[in-house]
């Protein structure tokens, strides 16, 4: 026989709360070829009264662990429907959203919302710049009322706080409209509401500009400057004017720029199949590029110190020269920039943003930040004489022959402001 050691321990229970008692260990014999089962110990039962305990306890075990994993398949169950509630309430609860659609685009929520939970703050900003633009132009429109009637300290003060909260929308406006997008979060509704802030952001800055330059000061129609504030992906200004086919050009303009790392991209212009026909830039710490038909020359500007500059870039296909002026002097030239390639018609030229796409396809980080003014462009080499003309705002300078700098030719988005230039003003 082999002894097996069955530990049966005796609680002896001494008020509630307290520990076991002591234990008591029995030795009890048991055959080769016998139950283990069947050498109970006194008073504990036979050995089928054991077999059937343990049995029931195992089955227990089983159904316990079998009822765990459906509770916890209905708790998934029941957090995934809570998640929809909360999302279909806060998208139908946001104050002011416009609904394009009516319930098609309710309905499109209603079909996904689960991925759209982090996302609904984004939306929700979204309309309360909306609400905000409202009230400024409100404000505004008060203001402008107030002005007609009463010249003071405290309108310019007006003025003023009207003008500060303008920046402080276009920072957020920069911050959670490019977040949105990279949510890339139902981009058809995006681009509308994105468009609708854009436009009524424009038409805000341009009449504020007119109240504090008292109505353009009647300027002639070349003497206005562009500024573009912030680096952002929506604020440009557009030519109306496409280019010709060109064997030679001469592109002109002041700059003022202090923008660090480069201050972007002056201007681009793309054709189809094409977006880097015509593009100035400084992008990072490289220094300012020209590029035609995406090939490229390195320019000596040094520029981006908070000042005014002068500069012009001359190019013919032949060979493909070119040369660079600053403040009216040559401060560099090269050749076989794209030689025989002509400047194809038919693009779209824009002000203060680099294409990727045609008219569109912007980055924040390639926009230029600061002032532009007297953009002009020529199908022809201008001379040195000329350029110094330019360069010393000479009443014998002429305007381009393709592209002239006037009021009329220039379209402005995205909060991108006019004011009237004083450089020229300076000199003289």
């Amino acid at each position: 026989p082999v002894l097996v050691l069955l530990l049966l321990p005796l609680l002896v229970l001494r008020g509630r709360g307290q520990g076991f008692g002591q234990t008591r260990f029995v030795c009890t014999s048991v055959p080769l070829d016998g139950d283990v089962c069947a050498a109970a110990a006194p008073g504990t039962g036979s050995a089928e009264e054991l077999k059937t305990t343990v049995l029931q306890l195992r089955e227990t075990v089983l159904q316990q662990k079998e009822t765990i994993m459906n509770q916890k398949e209905t708790i998934r169950e029941l957090t995934a429907k809570l998640g929809r509630c909360e999302s279909q309430s806060v998208l139908e609860g946001l104050p002011g959203e416009a609904r394009p659609g009516g319930a098609g685009r309710k309905g499109t929520y209603s079909k996904n919302t689960m991925g759209d939970l982090s996302r609904s703050p984004a939306a929700e900003t979204l309309s309360q710049l909306g609400q905000t633009l409202q009230s400024l132009k409100t404000r505004l429109e008060n203001l402008e009322q107030f002005s007609r009637m009463n010249s003071s300290s405290q309108t310019n003060n007006l003025k003023d706080i009207l003008q500060n909260k303008i920046d402080e929308l276009e920072r957020q406006v920069l911050s959670r409209v490019n977040s949105l997008e990279e949510g890339k979060f139902n981009p058809k509704n995006e681009s509308e509401e994105r468009g609708k802030i854009e436009s009524t952001l424009t038409s805000l800055h341009q009449r504020i500009s007119d109240l504090e330059k008292g109505q353009k000061d009647n300027r002639p129609p070349d003497r206005f400057q562009l500024t573009f504030p912030l680096r952002t992906n929506y604020m440009y200004a557009k030519v109306k004017k496409s280019l010709p086919e060109m064997y030679a050009f001469s592109v002109c303009m002041w700059i003022k720029s202090s923008a660090s790392p480069g201050m972007g991209t002056p201007f681009s212009y793309a054709v189809p199949g094409q977006a880097n026909e015509l593009v100035l830039i400084e992008w990072g710490n490289n220094p300012m590029e020209i590029l035609i038909n995406d090939k490229v020359a390195k320019l000596p500007f040094v520029i981006n110190d908070g000042k005014w500059h002068h500069i012009c870039i001359t190019w013919t296909t032949r060979d493909g020269v070119w040369e660079a002026y600053q403040d009216g002097t040559q401060t560099g030239n090269g050749e076989n920039l794209a030689p025989y390639h002509p400047i194809k018609p038919q693009g779209v030229l824009v002000l203060g943003q680099e294409q990727d796409t045609l008219g569109g396809g912007f980055d924040a980080t390639q926009a230029f930040v600061g002032e532009l003014a007297h953009f002009n462009m020529w199908d022809r080499k201008l001379s040195p004489g000329e350029v110094y003309s330019l360069a010393t705002c000479s009443s014998k300078a002429q305007s381009g022959n393709v592209i002239a700098w006037t009021e009329a030719n220039i379209d402005i988005y995205g909060g991108a402001t006019k004011w009237t230039f004083e450089a020229c003003r300076q000199l003289n």
